[in-house]
C-alpha cells in the first residue's frame, strides 16, 4: 500500500483561517497616496531594470517597507479574481551639504543655492511583481511637498492597486526607485487558497477545483489528480528559484482522472506543482510540497556542482537556491578525502538563499585546466606573521611538515631545495593572501629517471618489432596477391564456360590474379585473339606467374588437330576463341623444352580421361579437378603458398564454388559426350 506523505486539495489548504476579502470593482490599475502627496500611475507596465546604486545628490525619497493586502477584483458579482495590494512607505534619505565658507565665515547663502533647498521631491518608484508564470512592474511618480522634507523622517506612502495572482501562488515584491540609492526592499508571500477565502461564490474556479493527492510507493511518486471524467486540466511541475523567474520543467494539457509517476531522485525542495482549468483566464493554482522532505534535500545536493573560475572565484549550480561555505582543502595523490589545509587558509561563504537542510560537500580540483596535466608536485603552505615573519611546510598524508626539520619524509629530506625553488621562483603560486599562500613545487627533477628509459627502450624495441612483422606480413600478402594466373581453354559449349567462370572467381578469392578471355570480351574484340594472348602471356611470366590450360574433349582434339596440320586449326574457330589462336606460340615452348614452371595443365575428373591428355603436354604438371584441388593450388601460389592444412581449406572453398557449375555442366545436353570415341572428332 503506497504510504501518503500528505494529503491536499488543491482547494483546500493547510489548517486555513477563512479571510473575507473587500471588493474592487473594475479591471483599471490604480494609484493613491497619504495626505500631503501627490503620486501618478504611468500607464502600461515597464521594463524591470533596476540599475547600478548611484550617490544621492541630496535628500532623496526611498521606499522603506513594503506591506501587501488581499482583495477582489471584480467584474461581475461571481465573476472576481484574486489581486494583491501594495503599500509602499517612504522616507526622505541623505542631507543637503552645507558651503564650509558659510559656517566658517558667516557669509549670507545664495538665494540660488536656497531654492533648491525648499523646492518639493520627486520620485519614481518601480514596483516589480512575479507570481509565476507572470511578471510585472509598474511604476508610481511621486511628489513631497517642502514643507515634508525632513531627513531621515517618513512622508506617508503611496498604494497600488492591484497585481492580480493565482490563488495558492506564492508571489515576490521588489520596490526601488529610478534611479536607484539603496537596496531595493523585497517581500515573499504565499497566498491562499479557494478554503482559505470566502470566496467560492465569486471566484469560478473555486467552483470546481481538482482535488490532488501526492502519495510514494517505493522509488515512485505518485500524483493523484482527482478530476471529473473528461474535464480538462492543465498540470505544470516547475522550479521556483530565488531569486529570478521559475524554471518550467514539465507541463501537460490532461483530461481526467490522471495519475502522474514520478521518480524520487526528480524531487528538489522547490519542485512546485501548478494546475488550472483549461478554460479562457482561468486562475492556476500552485502548491510546493516538497520543502521539507529529507530526499529532495538530500537529490538537491546530489545535482548541486561547483565550477571554480580562475584565479580565485567560484560558482555553484543547482537546480534550487542553494547555501554554501567555500574553503581550500587539499587530496593526497592515491586519493581519499579531501583534508584541510593546516594551518587553514581563510574561509569564503558562497550563500544562494534558503536554508540547508544537512552538511553537505562538494569538491573540484583549483583550476585543474591551468595548472596542466597532472604532475607530482609538492604542495606548501606559507604562513605569514607579525614583523614578516613566514614559515613553509609541505602537505603530506601525515599533516604538514615543516621543510626545515629532521621528520623522515620526502618533503623534510628536500626542504632545503624546496626553500631554494621557492625563493627563485621555480613554485607556482595558487593562493596569496594577507595571512598565507599556497605553493606548487615541481619534483620531477629530484626523481631518478634511469627506469624510465630502459621502459622507453623495450618500448621502441617492441615497436620495430612490430613494424618488422607488419612489413613481413604485408610482403606475403603482397607477394600472394601478385601471383598472376593466365587461364586458356577451349569453349567447347555455354555449361562449360560457366565451369570456367566458377574455377577463375574461385581463384581470384585466394587470392590470385586471373586473367580469362571471359572477363575481356571487349579487349578481344579490339585486339583479336592472338595479340591478346601474346600479352596477357608476355605480363604474366614477366611477373613470375602461370600459364593453365584447362584441358577438355574439345581442346584435346584442337591439339591433335594443331600436331597433325598446324596450318587449318587458327581459321576453324570463332574470333573469341583465344587456346586455338595460342597454340601456334605454347607448342613451341613444349617441343623445345621450356613449359616447366612456366605452364600447368588441369582437367576436370568427369569430363575427360587422364590418358587423353596428349603426351607433348604432360611434361609440365597436369591435375585432375577437384580431386586435386590442394596440390593444383599450392603450383599456381608458389612460394607463397600457406600450409598444408590452410591449403586443404582453401581446396574445399573452392571445391564448394565448383560444384553448382560442374551438376549444371554434366545435366546440360551433350555433355556426356566428353568421354566418348566420338569426342576425339568433334572440330
Amino acid at each position: 500500500m503506497p504510504v501518503p506523505w500528505f494529503f491536499l486539495s488543491l482547494a483546500l489548504g493547510r489548517n486555513p483561517v477563512v479571510l473575507s476579502l473587500e471588493r474592487v470593482v473594475g479591471p483599471q490599475d490604480t494609484a493613491r497616496c497619504s495626505p500631503g502627496l501627490s503620486c501618478h500611475l504611468w500607464d502600461g507596465d515597464v521594463l524591470c531594470l533596476p540599475g547600478s546604486l548611484v550617490s544621492a545628490p541630496g535628500p532623496v525619497l526611498v521606499p522603506t517597507r513594503l506591506q501587501t493586502e488581499l482583495v477582489l477584483r471584480c467584474y461581475k458579482d461571481t465573476d472576481c479574481d484574486l489581486c494583491v495590494r501594495v503599500d509602499v512607505h517612504l522616507a526622505v534619505h541623505g542631507y543637503w551639504e552645507e558651503p564650509e565658507d558659510e559656517e566658517k565665515f558667516g557669509i549670507a547663502e545664495d538665494p540660488a543655492i536656497e531654492e533648491p533647498r525648499n523646492a518639493s521631491l520627486q520620485a519614481y518608484v518601480v514596483l516589480s511583481f512575479q507570481a509565476y508564470p507572470t511578471a510585472r512592474c509598474v511604476l508610481l511618480e511621486v511628489q513631497v511637498p517642502a514643507a515634508l522634507v525632513q531627513p531621515g523622517q517618513s512622508v506617508g506612502s503611496v498604494v497600488f492597486e492591484c497585481f492580480e495572482a493565482a490563488l495558492g501562488a506564492e508571489v515576490r515584491i521588489w520596490s526601488y526607485t529610478q534611479p536607484r540609492y539603496q537596496k531595493e526592499l523585497n517581500l515573499t508571500q504565499q497566498l491562499p487558497d479557494c478554503r482559505g477565502l470566502e470566496v467560492r461564490d465569486s471566484i469560478q474556479s473555486c467552483w470546481a477545483l481538482p482535488g490532488l493527492n501526492v502519495s510514494a510507493d517505493g522509488n515512485d511518486v505518485h500524483l493523484v489528480l482527482d478530476v471529473p471524467e473528461e474535464q480538462r486540466f492543465g498540470l505544470s511541475l516547475y522550479w521556483n528559484q530565488v531569486p529570478g523567474p521559475a524554471k518550467p520543467w514539465w507541463h501537460r494539457n490532461l483530461t481526467g482522472p490522471q495519475t502522474i509517476t514520478l521518480n524520487h531522485t526528480d524531487l528538489v525542495p522547490c519542485l512546485c506543482i501548478q494546475v488550472w482549468r483549461l478554460e479562457p483566464d482561468s486562475v492556476r493554482t500552485s502548491i510546493c510540497p516538497f520543502r521539507d522532505d529529507p530526499r529532495a534535500h538530500r537529490n538537491l545536493w546530489r545535482a548541486a556542482r561547483l565550477q571554480l573560475l580562475p584565479p580565485r572565484a567560484w560558482r555553484l549550480d543547482a537546480p534550487c537556491s542553494l547555501p554554501a561555505e567555500a574553503t581550500l582543502c587539499w587530496q593526497a595523490p592515491d586519493g581519499g578525502p579531501c583534508q584541510p589545509l593546516v594551518p587553514p587558509l581563510p574561509r569564503e561563504n558562497v550563500t544562494v538563499n534558503v536554508s540547508t537542510w544537512e552538511k553537505q560537500e562538494l569538491q573540484e580540483c583549483l583550476w585543474a585546466d591551468s595548472l596542466g596535466p597532472l604532475k607530482d608536485d609538492m604542495l606548501l603552505v606559507e604562513t605569514r606573521g607579525p614583523q614578516e615573519n613566514r614559515s613553509l611546510c609541505a602537505l603530506e598524508p601525515s599533516g604538514c611538515t615543516p621543510l626545515l626539520s629532521r621528520a623522515s619524509t620526502r618533503a623534510a629530506r628536500l626542504g632545503g631545495p624546496l626553500l631554494q625553488d621557492v625563493q627563485s621562483g621555480q613554485c607556482l603560486q595558487l593562493w596569496d593572501d594577507d595571512l598565507g599562500a599556497l605553493w606548487a613545487c615541481p619534483m620531477e627533477k629530484y626523481i631518478h629517471r634511469r627506469w624510465a628509459l630502459v621502459w622507453m627502450a623495450c618500448l621502441l624495441l617492441a615497436a620495430v618489432l612490430f613494424l618488422l612483422l607488419l612489413l613481413k606480413k604485408n610482403h606475403v600478402k603482397a607477394a600472394a596477391r601478385s601471383r598472376a594466373a593466365l587461364l586458356l581453354y577451349s569453349a567447347d559449349d555455354a555449361g562449360f564456360e560457366r565451369l570456367v567462370g566458377a574455377l577463375a572467381s574461385a581463384l581470384f578469392q585466394l587470392p590470385l590474379r586471373v586473367a580469362v578471355d571471359l572477363w575481356s570480351r571487349r579487349e578481344l574484340s579490339a585486339q583479336g585473339p592472338l595479340a591478346w594472348f601474346h600479352a596477357q602471356r608476355r605480363r604474366t611470366l614477366q611477373e613470375g606467374g602461370v600459364v593453365v590450360l584447362l584441358f577438355s574433349p574439345g581442346a584435346v582434339a584442337l591439339c591433335r588437330q594443331w600436331l597433325q596440320d598446324a596450318t587449318s586449326a587458327p581459321g576453324a574457330h570463332g574470333p573469341h576463341d583465344a587456346f586455338a589462336a595460342s597454340l601456334s606460340c605454347l607448342l613451341p615452348d613444349f617441343l623445345q623444352g621450356r613449359a616447366p614452371g612456366r605452364y600447368v595443365g588441369a582437367y576436370f575428373d568427369r569430363l575427360l580421361s587422364p590418358d587423353a591428355v596428349p603426351a607433348l603436354f604432360r611434361s609440365v604438371p597436369v591435375f585432375s579437378l577437384p580431386s586435386q584441388l590442394p596440390e593444383f593450388l599450392g603450383t599456381l601460389q608458389g612460394p607463397a603458398a600457406p600450409h598444408p592444412w590452410r591449403l586443404a581449406e582453401r581446396a574445399e572453398q573452392v571445391s564448394r564454388a565448383l560444384q553448382p557449375a560442374l551438376d549444371s555442366c554434366f545435366r546440360a545436353p551433350g555433355t556426356g559426350r566428353g568421354m566418348g570415341p566420338e569426342a576425339e572428332h568433334r572440330t
